[in-house]
């Protein structure tokens, strides 16, 4: 059976703090360890009231520390945002920390406004050297070379795993070429899901780090134990990517009866082509619309980003899937 994993935003509810969220996450994290997931990933996001995931590094640790086999990672950093030399004396610390559990996926894009991305000092040609920073940042997990200037302690020598993240072709190319795995940001920008997943595969040259492609697209899925039931839940991620439009972000909205009584037709056209890859229903729904969605893309391991309001539904959501499609929950 394909694999699953988890991508958490961190969403901070209305009424909630990110102290609030950062705690709900460590609670998901433990729940969705002991269901059989294998990856925990954090998103770089800033300067949004509704995601308390910016200081991603320190998330990482703070999840791996509380956890025990879960591989715990970013998905991802945005590299341009940084030095490589500073990734990678934290992802350093987090491998010395958590052996053989921490790994960095890398996006280019800055993860915000272009008002915050100055704030961030980030050079607004910064994502043009980004396969240049990839290939730095390997180099600096990579075993020290004679007369190297400087070196990422800790970090040298300990090669962390490196994914590639995008939603264009672009990053599927550049994962192809530098033979790492990729995961596509299909959870908000499916459109090129298909073509990018095609490069990927076709252009794929093998690494030390992979023999052959690995592609893991990202999903947004709420599983509740009736259909309607799990289709409210959704209306959270409807709710938000419609502001998203509006351009008027905010915290993550309690669900709501009526869905159409929120967007204009073509608020509702827009966001559910960026939500079109989403998978809402009963634990037999998602299982059957999931092995089509896999069938049809040859994912090697999907990645699954839920927001739901509710801490308690949204760790019931991962445990129903988890039941439905790796198999019967282990013993309490």
């Amino acid at each position: 059976m394909t694999p699953l994993s988890v991508l958490d935003l961190v969403h901070v509810r209305e009424g909630d703090t990110p102290a609030d969220a950062l705690r709900h996450a460590l609670e998901l994290a433990r729940h969705c360890e002991r269901f059989g997931y294998r990856r925990y990933w954090i998103a770089e996001h800033h300067n949004m009231t509704g995601i308390a995931s910016a200081a991603t590094s320190v998330v990482i640790g703070y999840i791996a520390g509380a956890t025990t086999t879960l591989r715990v990672g970013a998905g991802g950093i945005m590299l341009p945002n940084h030095s490589p030399l500073v990734i990678a004396e934290q992802f350093g610390t987090l491998e010395s920390l958590y052996p053989g559990r921490i790994e960095l996926g890398l996006g280019r894009a800055p993860g915000t406004d272009r008002v915050t991305m100055q704030a961030l000092r980030r050079d607004a040609s910064a994502a043009d050297t980004f396969a240049d920073d990839v290939l730095e940042l390997q180099a600096l997990f990579g075993p020290v070379q004679p007369g190297q200037p400087y070196q990422a302690v800790p970090g040298a020598g300990l090669n962390v795993p490196l994914w590639i993240l995008g939603s264009s072709l672009y990053g599927a190319q550049l994962a192809a070429a530098l033979g790492l795995p990729y995961s596509f940001a299909s959870h908000f920008a499916p459109e090129a899901l298909m073509h990018a997943l095609a490069a990927y595969r076709e252009r794929f040259r093998a690494s030390t780090q992979l023999a052959a492609p690995y592609a893991m697209p990202a999903v947004n899925v709420v599983v509740a134990d009736t259909d309607d039931e799990a289709r409210r839940l959704f209306t959270s991620a409807q709710q938000a990517f419609t502001r998203m439009i509006r351009n008027t972000r905010g915290r993550l909205p309690a669900p709501i009866d009526d869905i159409e009584s929120f967007w204009t037709p073509a608020e509702k056209a827009q966001a559910s082509r960026m939500l079109s890859c989403s998978f809402v229903g009963s634990p037999d729904t998602v299982r059957r619309e999931l092995q089509a969605f896999v069938a049809h893309t040859k994912a090697d391991e999907l990645i699954v980003a839920s927001a739901i309001f509710d801490p308690a539904a949204r760790r019931r959501s991962y445990e129903l899937l988890a039941q439905a499609w790796i198999g019967e929950a282990p013993d309490a």
